[in-house]
């Protein structure tokens, strides 16, 4: 049997909105998220979100993490572009290597069932 162990999110971000300060520009925010520059731009990995019930929703992997994310709730054909706003919480886990990001998303999409993945589903 081989044992994977998913990785510990590097990022977490929630929805919130912005404390303004004197001074401080607004940021727009998109689906109630305001932090999307802590993801690394330049970076690949996975990424899992979750509604505020703590509930799988999806989980997804990109060779460049912020954009992909971003992508999911301005794109037409995202699979969850029907829920986004059941979305609270984004985790992101850099991981660099493609075929360790395949691995990842496949084996947190079927032990921790995730709701919108289509794809990859071996449980049902």
């Amino acid at each position: 049997m081989i044992k994977i162990d998913i990785p510990k999110p590097d990022i977490s971000i929630t929805q919130r909105k912005q404390v303004m300060k004197e001074g401080e520009p607004e940021i727009k925010d998109i689906y109630g998220f305001i932090d999307f520059h802590e993801i690394p731009r330049d970076k690949g990995g996975i990424f899992l979100f979750f509604s505020n019930r703590d509930e799988l929703l999806f989980v997804g992997k990109a060779r460049k993490l912020r954009q992909r994310i971003k992508k999911h709730f301005e794109d037409n054909v995202s699979p969850i572009k029907n829920h986004r706003n059941e979305v609270y919480r984004i985790d992101v886990c850099v991981v660099e290597d493609p075929m360790e990001r395949e691995i990842y998303e496949t084996y947190a999409i079927n032990t921790l069932q995730s709701k919108y993945n289509v794809d990859k589903v071996f449980y049902q």
